[in-house]
């Protein structure tokens, strides 16, 4: 998986990271990691750019969890806490569409992953960049 990272002027900065590959077990951690020095050095707006994702797993999205409550300011639950990671999720549900971070372009598989889940609920998704960036 690999990530870049672009700013773009709406009415407000906004940084838009795109992911590349699959976000896994294998490198949430590294996705949060990298939200964390964005939010450090002054992101407040955030759009994850995940069109080029072709699968989101259970750990990808206990990342999407932890960048919603980074970009809140709130510290994220311990990734390795497992399972508890996962019931956070289920605790914050009734939070709605966050303000700060929003999704652009998920492919199907991905969509699907986020339905399941019950996690588009916390995200305002969009398929047009313009429109996204507008949105903050």
């Amino acid at each position: 998986m690999n990530m870049d990272v672009v700013s773009a002027q709406g009415k407000v900065p906004v940084t838009i990271l795109s992911l590349h590959g699959a976000v896994d077990g294998s490198n949430y951690q590294t996705v949060i990691e990298k939200v964390n020095q964005l939010y450090g050095s002054g992101t407040r707006s955030l759009l994850l750019d995940l069109g080029d994702v072709n699968f989101l797993s259970s750990a990808g999205l206990v990342a999407l969890h932890s960048i919603i409550l980074i970009m809140r300011g709130e510290k994220p639950n311990a990734t390795e806490s497992g399972w508890e990671a996962l019931h956070a999720i289920d605790r914050d549900s009734n939070a709605g569409p966050q303000a700060n971070v929003k999704l652009l372009n998920p492919q199907p598989r991905v969509a699907n992953t986020l339905h399941i889940s019950a996690m588009e609920k916390f995200f305002e998704i969009f398929t047009d960049q313009q429109s996204a960036i507008e949105a903050f």
